[in-house]
């Protein structure tokens, strides 16, 4: 598919969207944190496919999981 994620200064700052869509990647978790499911925020984004949201979410979670695995020192603050 590519690259998921585009980080370009000319877009919407440097803000992180999903490609080809300029919709940034933040919206759909704030969708999510808002409790609206993932076919809202498709709908009220319709540049951004079901296969990217999917994408992104599997990333996150992997990042996260691979984040307890190895913990760094810095995530270790405060606990």
């Amino acid at each position: 598919m590519g690259e998921l994620v585009d980080r370009n200064p000319d877009i919407l700052g440097g803000t992180p969207v999903f490609s080809g869509a300029r919709v940034p990647v933040r919206i759909l978790m704030e969708h999510l944190e808002a409790g609206d499911g993932l076919d809202d925020f498709l709908e009220d984004y319709p540049a951004v496919s079901r296969d990217q949201a999917v994408e992104l979410l599997e990333l996150a979670t992997t990042m996260l999981v691979e984040s307890e695995r190895h913990p760094t020192p810095e995530s270790d603050q405060g606990r």
